[in-house]
């Protein structure tokens, strides 16, 4: 597995990198709650940054039993397990709708529907990895 860690060498840019890791983990957690607000996009690009400046806060990430295996999986495969997506499509559909049906305003229902139908075409584009099996004698 590649770890993803490679610790940038200008302190500047390590102090930016972990500025931006931990306001894309805050927002990760954020959209735990929040539809609107994607989880998993956030917790890669946290990841990311600890990568270039904290070998601490990444194997954090990476040993943390929610984010862990998402990163792993990622990091090894680069794609998603067909249960993962299929929840992730689930859960998109699901929580623009009731945002969709929540909001007042035409031209803020219109943009939500858009933002929701961008997410799908987005998480569609992602590869999904056949599960590994082990075959029968």
């Amino acid at each position: 597995m590649t770890s993803g860690l490679r610790l940038h060498e200008s302190p500047l840019l390590r102090r930016l990198f972990i500025a931006l890791g931990f306001v894309a983990l805050l927002l990760g957690l954020l959209g735990v709650f929040l539809p609107v607000l994607p989880t998993t996009p956030f917790i890669l690009l946290a990841a990311f940054c600890f990568g270039k400046d904290s070998a601490r806060f990444h194997q954090w990430l990476l040993d943390h039993q929610l984010t862990g295996p998402l990163i792993k999986d990622w990091y090894e495969h680069q794609s998603l397990r067909p249960r993962v997506k299929y929840w992730a499509y689930l859960l998109i559909v699901f929580s623009f709708s009731i945002s969709v049906t929540l909001v007042q305003a035409t031209w803020l229902k219109l943009s939500l529907a858009g933002l929701g139908l961008l997410l799908l075409i987005v998480l569609w584009r992602i590869p999904v990895r056949t599960e590994n099996k082990p075959q029968q004698p």
